[in-house]
């Protein structure tokens, strides 16, 4: 009962000097302490914007509530932050005062102060910041350094500005060069810079231990017993004896990642030249499993669902052969515009593929299947061969040609006919790009010409040419928000329209050149609707792909295009589909949910359509 009574004496005291402290002096102190910010300008708008980013007591102030005393500790790192962000852009005379309630942080008074601040009104932070001179370079040394050659490489200069990016990371592209000169030992110490605060400039300084300049020595593969030691070393283009160079062992390690047996590929140098002069490469290589098993579905409302199972012997006889045996259903509940349907058809194929074939860096590759596909233009059933050859052109150029051959039944509008082709496929495909299924940067640009003879069925020979272009443009890094824009033209030559195979005509709508509409319905139609198909196509799109947290994400789209069949593209009937993509990201690329609409769809047509599948729809 006594600690009770002295328990409720305490609260009634501490309530009494809270609500009558203003007359004896006492005020009740905030915890946490609430406050505002105030950062002063400094005239530089990019300046101004990385040091409210920078400071924490901004960054913080709603996030994180602080203690009185805690706000001091916020206001002093602060202080040393933005002096830092002040020297990293060139200021090092720069100072920065901050005052809380116009005290400064390290006036004896604050602590008091703050123990007695309420939390209304709220404590008044105030930075000020003074740039003073910007500084200059006024010098680089590089001691150590005999070889003048690589100084360039730096990326700075006497009389620019003395950004710390810039002087930090001259002293990695330093050292990269020295090493693909032939120093493959060459060390550059960090950079030391010396202030001469009177006429505000840096001499900037990189100690460098160069060491001897070597050859690429003997060229080892450890971790492959699979593959032959022989192939694997004609296959990169790192040869004994060359200058050293770490670009060239990075192309090399590349080089045998592209092969697509090895889960992991690294470079081990010797510690030492061995014998003088030359330094010893060995790769250690990790083997992926011989073979894989895929198994993959899509869907859209027009196609139906589309699955496929597949089976691929990654190295079949030692040197990195791909054998490949995949099946695949189509057309399973796809829809006409009016009702669904039924009809399912099928895709089975055996592909090989052999790398570094008749000489290296080219590739061959034979493929034979057969297929039935129900499609709203027609219905086909029919046997495809080709065999071709693949090989770079320059860095992102790759030539493909070889050599085709259709034989095929094709029903459109009640008649079938037989047809057999023999084709000379040839592209040219330009790509920066740097992933497959979710590109965010760079270009492809592909251009196909094919010619195609006739062997039976009555058409006459013509030649296929479509120039396809994707671009990606990143407006907010890393990846999150990019813009898409797609762009198709298409002609055929020698043969009018009814000439040429209903399958070998063009085709729009659906994904890959207008969503919304119906696949195939986009050009000129039969009077039941069936589409025709025809010799000219040009069609474009964009979109918006914009992240959302770390998983999710959504692209708007406007799709148009069009289809003629007089062999001129441009004269069609344009059509035009909106709507909105919902992305989920995983590693290996992002499901995708699409929803389009057709602006101007004609009599008959879907009002929508849905598209469900793995990676970017271009």
């Amino acid at each position: 009962m006594k600690r009770l009574s002295e328990r409720a004496l305490i609260i009634a005291v501490t309530i009494s000097l809270c609500l009558f402290g203003l007359g004896i002096g006492v005020a009740c102190a905030a915890n946490p302490q609430p406050y505002r910010v105030t950062l002063s300008k400094t005239g530089n708008a990019a300046l101004d914007t990385l040091l409210r980013k920078s400071a924490q007591l901004e960054t913080l102030r709603t996030k994180l509530k602080v203690s009185p005393f805690a706000l001091i500790g916020r206001a002093q790192a602060d202080q040393k932050r933005l002096l830092t962000v002040l020297h990293s852009e060139a200021y090092d005379s720069g100072t920065v005062a901050i005052t809380i309630n116009g005290l400064a942080l390290n006036n004896p008074s604050l602590p008091s102060l703050l123990r007695r601040a309420p939390a209304q009104p709220p404590a008044q932070v105030v930075v000020k910041i003074a740039l003073g001179p910007m500084y200059t370079i006024s010098a680089i040394k590089t001691p150590g350094l005999t070889n003048p050659v690589p100084v360039p490489a730096l990326g700075i200069a006497v009389g620019a500005t003395a950004r710390a990016a810039p002087i930090i990371d001259a002293r990695a592209h330093l050292q990269a060069t020295l090493r693909n000169h032939g120093y493959a030992f060459a060390k550059v110490d960090p950079p030391i810079a010396y202030a001469n605060i009177t006429r505000h400039t840096l001499t900037v300084q990189y100690t460098v231990q160069q060491g001897p300049r070597v050859a690429v020595g003997a060229i080892q593969f450890s971790g492959a017993p699979a593959l032959q030691r022989a192939f694997l070393a004609r296959h990169i283009l790192l040869r004994a004896g060359q200058p050293f160079s770490e670009t060239a062992l990075a192309k090399a390690r590349n080089q045998l990642l592209a092969l697509r047996v090895f889960s992991s590929v690294s470079a081990k140098t010797a510690s030492t030249p061995n014998p003088p002069g030359q330094v010893p490469i060995t790769f250690l290589l990790q083997a992926e499993k011989p073979h894989r098993v895929e198994i993959g579905a899509s869907y859209s409302t027009d196609q139906g669902i589309s699955a496929d199972a597949s089976w691929t012997d990654r190295n079949l006889f030692g040197r990195a052969q791909r054998l490949k045996f995949s099946i695949g259903a189509t057309g399973l509940g796809s829809s006409t515009g009016k009702s669904i349907v039924l009809q399912p058809g099928y895709d089975a194929k055996a592909a090989y593929k052999v790398p570094d074939a008749f000489q290296p860096g080219q590739t061959f590759t034979a493929d034979i299947g057969a297929l039935r596909a129900y499609l709203p233009a027609y219905n086909r059933t029919g046997v495809l061969a080709n065999i071709g050859l693949e090989r770079p052109w320059s860095k992102y150029i790759d030539l493909r040609y070889g050599l085709g051959y259709i034989g095929e039944q094709v029903r459109q509008e009640g008649i079938s006919r037989r047809y057999n082709l023999v084709q000379l496929p040839l592209s040219l495909r330009y790509d920066t790009t740097h992933s497959l299924l979710n590109p965010t940067q760079g270009m492809r640009i592909t251009l196909r010409i094919t010619p195609s003879v006739p062997l039976s069925g009555g058409s006459g020979v013509f030649l296929n040419t479509e120039l396809i272009g994707n671009t990606y443009i990143n407006l907010e890094a890393p990846g999150r928000g990019v813009l898409a824009l797609r762009g198709v033209l298409g002609r055929i030559f020698g043969a009018s329209q009814f000439q040429i195979p209903p399958d070998q005509r063009f085709y729009a709508g659906g994904t890959g050149t207008v969503r919304g509409f119906t696949y195939q319905t986009v050009g000129p139609l039969f009077a039941n609707g069936v589409p025709q198909g025809g010799t000219a196509i040009d069609a474009a799109e964009i979109e918006f792909r914009q992240r959302i947290g770390k998983s999710f994400g959504i692209a708007p789209f406007v799709d148009a295009g069009q289809v003629a069949a007089n062999g001129t593209p441009f004269t069609g009937t344009p059509r035009v589909g909106v709507g909105i993509g919902l992305l989920y990201f995983t590693r290996i690329g992002p499901i995708r949910l699409d929803l389009g609409v057709p602006v101007n769809r004609p009599p008959g047509g879907a009002s929508f359509a849905v598209y469900i599948g793995l990676g970017q729809a271009f």
